[in-house]
């Protein structure tokens, strides 16, 4: 039996140079878990608390670190390491919130992934090979779809687009592949942009930064890019609209530009888009409450799949709801929406069984960990999003799908 020995939280930055936290589990047999801890701009508010020191989006974690440092360390030496749910379990009950405020989602996700890591190591496997052996998830997929966010809005961005991200979705079975026809369009965009705009500035997520309002002008753009490629019958578009992050609680409208739209202009918007694009998917078209408004446009476009992130926040009630109210057929997982390890499991196994498509997806503010290269393959879900090609902080994703695959 191996124990946790050890357990010791370090202040690293993540992509946009915001402190975050890596977290190491040594056990008494000298394994090492380590997990670094992703952020996220735009959130949804039903997400586990993020823990900083001054309470801003950007603040210190060294209240997060000093937490794992001496509560949860002292809390969970001694423990076997490969008692993964229980160690879950001990954390939320320690935490004894709803969101995880006490001791922070950032600081409990740090620990939970860091010990499965560790458990891994100490039982000679790979870290998806030993997820699996923690639940029984139905499958979506043999290989999953790429997203690629080649081009980035609303928080992600410093410009006046309001849509969050456009992806390209090469419809190969082959990772190597989807990759290539990535890398190709991407490197056309960036051509085709710098023509049209005089500069190419990039994103937090490693995407081109258009000076543009027009919601329709990047899929407009990346077509351009296809077609220049010549890939147009392998690939889709998919687009992350986040509307919350442009809504109005007061006057109940979307402002897109300087121009405000009402819930129905926005639904007619999306069937446009539909009918002029190949779009797979259409990620928060409404406002994380508005699971009706979610389930009218889903039975409108039953081909294209709704997808709810900030709806869902990677928690099985709101899923549920979800489900129960027909809103959406796939959904986003992002470990640190929930906080641990156990209930991200949780969610994709329910989610699958109950046919919503999986999309594990980074987080904009991202670290050299690989984590959900790991989910994606270990769970088989539909997809995974993890930004433009280029970025270290997203290629070593890319790479551990590729190293996987070949497994």
């Amino acid at each position: 039996m191996n124990v946790i020995k050890s357990i010791n939280a370090e202040i690293i930055n993540d992509s946009r140079n915001v402190p975050t936290l890596s977290v190491s589990v040594t056990t008494d047999s000298g394994f090492i878990g380590v997990c670094m801890v992703p952020s996220g701009a735009s959130t949804g508010k039903y997400e586990a608390f993020e823990l900083r020191d001054d309470g801003t989006s950007k603040g210190n974690v060294s209240k997060a670190q000093e937490i794992v440092n001496t509560k949860i360390n002292d809390t969970l030496v001694d423990f076997d390491i490969s008692k993964q749910r229980e160690i879950d379990n001990l954390l939320i009950k320690l935490d004894g919130t709803e969101n995880k405020s006490n001791l922070g989602g950032n600081s409990i996700l740090g620990v939970s992934i860091a010990v499965a890591k560790a458990a891994a190591k100490a039982s000679g496997r790979e870290f998806y090979e030993y997820m699996q052996t923690l639940a029984d998830v139905t499958p979506s997929t043999n290989s999953p779809k790429l997203y690629f966010n080649l081009i980035n809005g609303g928080k992600h961005a410093n410009t006046q687009l309001a849509f969050q991200e456009y992806h390209l979705v090469p419809q190969v079975e082959s990772i190597k592949e989807s990759l290539d026809i990535a890398q190709k369009v991407q490197d056309a965009l960036g051509v085709i942009v710098l023509e049209k705009y005089g500069e190419v500035s990039r994103g937090d997520e490693g995407g081109y930064a258009v000076p543009t309002e027009n919601i329709r002008e990047p899929l407009e753009l990346l077509s351009q890019a296809v077609e220049v490629c010549g890939v147009t019958e392998k690939v889709s578009f998919a687009i992350d609209v986040a509307s919350s992050s442009f809504y109005n609680e007061e006057t109940k409208l979307y402002k897109i530009g300087e121009e405000n739209h009402t819930k129905e202009e926005l639904y007619d918007t999306y069937l446009s888009l539909v009918e002029s694009f190949p779009i797979i998917s259409i990620e928060d078209p409404f406002h994380e409450e508005d699971f009706e408004g979610f389930a009218k446009l889903q039975s409108s476009i039953p081909s294209i799949i709704v997808v709810g992130d900030d709806l869902t926040v990677t928690n099985v009630k709101r899923v549920e709801k979800a489900i129960e109210m027909k809103s959406i057929t796939g959904m986003i997982i992002k470990p640190n929406q929930i906080g641990t390890l156990s209930e991200t499991i949780d969610t994709i196994t329910f989610a699958q069984k109950n046919g919503i498509k999986c999309i594990v997806s980074h987080r904009s503010g991202e670290t050299m960990d690989d984590m959900i290269a790991d989910i994606t393959m270990a769970f088989k879900t539909f997809g995974i999003k993890s930004g433009a090609r280029g970025p270290l902080v997203r290629e070593v994703k890319y790479q551990r799908l590729c190293d996987i695959e070949k497994d």
